[in-house]
């Protein structure tokens, strides 16, 4: 009853083929500009990646996505700790037509499922940049602001069953 409960809320959630153009993310445990370089290159390897700018000062790189290309949140953060080092912030920015985020609901935009822990019904229009909000994609103590949150989700995880099938839902803020 519980998986079809939670197929039957992915399929009434709204379904939105947005875009993803550009993200930000802060790199923890960078020391020198060798460091950042190592950073640099591993963003820059992804598929999806069509430049990155670093800000050494920061321990930041402005991601710019090709434009009409399938963008992999995980490669993303598998990137920065296949280079040694581990993500403090990731902050993705797109550009919304229409996208309603329903309240306790999952929200489909392109071929991400989300589950925005601020959802209050309201309508994303225009350039729009969201807050990816789990222990792997944050500092330990910026996750602790949103772990009592996380922990009444539904599924309680960021993995949850879709007819015996993986389903990635990422947490997010607005």
């Amino acid at each position: 009853m519980k998986a079809f409960l939670f197929g039957l809320a992915i399929i009434s959630s709204v379904i939105v083929h947005s875009q993803f153009t550009k993200a930000n993310l802060q790199a923890s445990g960078l020391t020198c500009a060798l460091c950042s370089n190592a950073v640099n290159k591993a963003l820059q390897k992804l598929s999806f990646v069509a430049s990155v700018k670093p800000d050494i000062k920061n321990s930041s790189f402005d991601i710019s996505f090709k434009e009409n290309s399938d963008i992999n949140i995980d490669d993303l953060k598998n990137a920065v700790e296949d280079a040694g080092f581990s993500v403090a912030s990731l902050k993705l920015t797109g550009n919304f037509d229409n996208v309603k985020l329903i309240k306790n609901d999952y929200t489909k935009i392109g071929d991400h499922t989300f589950y925005f822990l601020n959802a209050n019904n309201e309508i994303l229009e225009g350039e729009k940049t969201l807050t990816i909000v789990e222990k792997s994609f944050m500092t330990a103590s910026t996750f602790k602001k949103y772990s009592a949150a996380l922990k009444t989700l539904p599924g309680q995880s960021a993995k949850a069953e879709d007819a015996g099938n993986k389903l990635r839902v990422y947490h997010a803020v607005i």
